[in-house]
């Protein structure tokens, strides 16, 4: 069913004891925060104004307890109303950090998920079988391994690429919130968990390179979807690897410099590995400048991730990081122009990758950047991160999306702006641009119109239906922790939204059920910046 308003919404997780702290409520009014286990006061204060927010199609008053810095648990009241439970500590968001990232040992294929660590939600090796080349079925590759993109059972290039790229950079710029073991099967004390991590996803992606000619496979998937309730270890249909595309063959030489970059100082060999096949596939591009982008070809019918955007933003991104990898001019020379080309330099998303073209670029130096170049980017960035603190700044639930934004996905739009922010931040310094970065991290766990926690298993009214097959085949009453909603789509694209949802404000256009796959479904591409934003907060 759908949800219906919350009437004081706040992070379910917590605040930060000495960061600033508001609760949303649809009426202005005195309010107090009490002792969760007693009832006592502990504070009172009175909103401000109540005005109406379009998007979420309520009026929105804040309520300010930054004041109140005690360690504890709270829930906030007013006229009867109480908000969910949620914390004041140090730390509030350390188990909810390892959680996002143990998401992804959840979405593993090819190996056992075993109970002591995986719980109740352990299972078996999957998708074993060797892959098809499509148009080629004469020839096959090892395709084991690398995670699952979404609640499907398809492993997909362009949006793993992301996924990688998002926790490397989350370990470069917050190594400090990686310092705990998650743990994960190949933890062994001398390399972050994130990092194997990453691995595990790279040596998938090693086997999408054509030996052949240094392109890289677009995806691998059955010819269509499996039925929801089938079992990973049960889904033994036909693998195919689709053809190669230069948006893969981009992505994978970007992810694969800066994958050469950040695990060398931890394994030298495998840096190499990685950087040669980044040169080669860079090799491929250059070779190929107008390759057209990829289409489903006959009979398939899993996700496409295709991009009618054209592949220079990709080219640019692995431009930037093969230069950063190895100050070579002729990547530099390539860098610069492609920066000429019309396509969005700021775009964190899978299909619009010129942000991390452009981060790359910026946290090198200005000393090894055209210095011109350099400082029109970082202008860029400043201009663009202070376009997003000003939408959080009029939005009600001061969250960043635009109306036009609450799309499939929209929970990885939020969390994409929150990644802008704290890079902006961290080559420029600014304290309202980090605020408005962690606005974006309460809205995600609950201080949004629904007063839901998009999260699994993380807050006292989080999502616990969401579109992923495992959960689904299991059987378990309890969904995996960690996972992130795709989040309100006012597209309503499923019958479940088309269903329940006709005539909500965009805000309110979520339902928590399985069948939800426009709204609910989870993705290795909606967690990865959460463990980006997550870990600014969580050092």
């Amino acid at each position: 069913m759908a949800h219906d308003i919350c009437p004081i919404a706040v992070n379910q997780i917590g605040y930060p004891a000495r960061a600033a702290k508001t609760a949303c409520f649809t009426k202005a009014g005195e309010f107090r925060v009490v002792d969760a286990a007693t009832g006592e006061t502990v504070y009172t204060g009175r909103t401000g104004e109540a005005r109406h927010d379009p998007d979420s199609g309520v009026s929105v008053a804040h309520g300010d307890f930054t004041a109140l810095t005690a360690p504890g648990r709270y829930r906030i009241e007013m006229d009867g109303a109480s908000s969910a439970a949620f914390d004041i500590s140090d730390r509030p968001y350390h188990e909810l950090h390892r959680g996002l990232l143990k998401a992804f040992y959840h979405f593993r294929c090819g190996m056992d998920l075993v109970p002591e660590i995986a719980g109740p939600w352990s299972r078996g090796a999957c998708h074993l079988k060797p892959a098809v080349v499509y148009g080629d079925p004469e020839r096959r590759i090892d395709g084991r391994g690398g995670w699952h993109d979404a609640g499907d059972y398809g492993k997909y290039t362009v949006p793993a690429a992301k996924a990688v790229a998002d926790l490397l950079l989350a370990y470069e710029c917050f190594p400090g919130a990686f310092r705990e073991p998650v743990p994960i099967p190949e933890t062994d004390g001398r390399m972050p968990d994130v990092l194997h991590e990453c691995r595990y996803e790279l040596d998938f992606l090693f086997n999408m390179q054509d030996e052949a000619t240094g392109g890289v496979h677009h995806k691998l998937t059955t010819l269509g979807f499996p039925p929801l309730n089938r079992k990973a270890e049960e889904d033994d249909g036909d693998l195919y690897v689709m053809p190669v595309s230069p948006t893969a063959t981009a992505d994978f030489a970007a992810v694969m410099a800066l994958a050469s970059r950040v695990l060398r100082p931890f394994d030298p060999a495998y840096a190499d590995r990685c950087l040669a096949a980044a040169r080669r596939a860079w090799d491929w591009l250059e070779r190929h400048p107008d390759a057209p982008g990829f289409r489903n070809p006959p009979g398939v019918s899993t996700g496409e991730y295709g991009d009618r955007r054209g592949d220079r933003d990709e080219r640019y991104w692995a431009a930037a990081e093969l230069y950063r990898a190895t100050g070579e001019a002729a990547y530099h020379e390539a860098f610069r122009r492609l920066a000429r080309e019309d396509f969005d330099r700021f775009a964190l998303g899978w299909a619009d990758m010129g942000g991390y073209g452009t981060a790359a670029y910026l946290m090198n130096g200005r000393d090894r950047a055209d210095a011109a170049l350099y400082d029109e980017l970082l202008e860029g960035l400043r201009a663009e991160a202070d376009r997003i603190a000003g939408l959080v700044d009029a939005s009600g639930y001061r969250v960043s999306l635009e109306r036009h934004e609450y799309v499939w996905g929209s929970n990885m739009l939020v969390m994409n702006d929150a990644m802008l922010l704290l890079i902006a931040d961290r080559l420029l310094g600014n304290e309202a641009w980090r605020a408005a970065a962690l606005d974006q991290i309460h809205y995600l766990l609950g201080r949004n119109v629904l007063g839901i926690s998009f999260v699994t298993g993380y807050g006292e009214r989080s999502c616990r239906d969401p579109h992923y097959r495992p959960g689904v085949a299991d059987g378990i009453d309890d969904p995996v922790p960690g996972f992130v909603a795709g989040g309100p789509n006012a597209g309503l694209q499923d019958e479940r939204m088309r269903a329940e949802l006709q005539g909500k404000p965009p805000a309110q256009c979520y339902v928590d059920h399985r069948d939800s796959y426009a709204g609910n479904e989870v993705a290795i591409y909606w967690n990865s910046p959460a463990v980006f934003a997550v870990s600014a907060f969580a050092e």
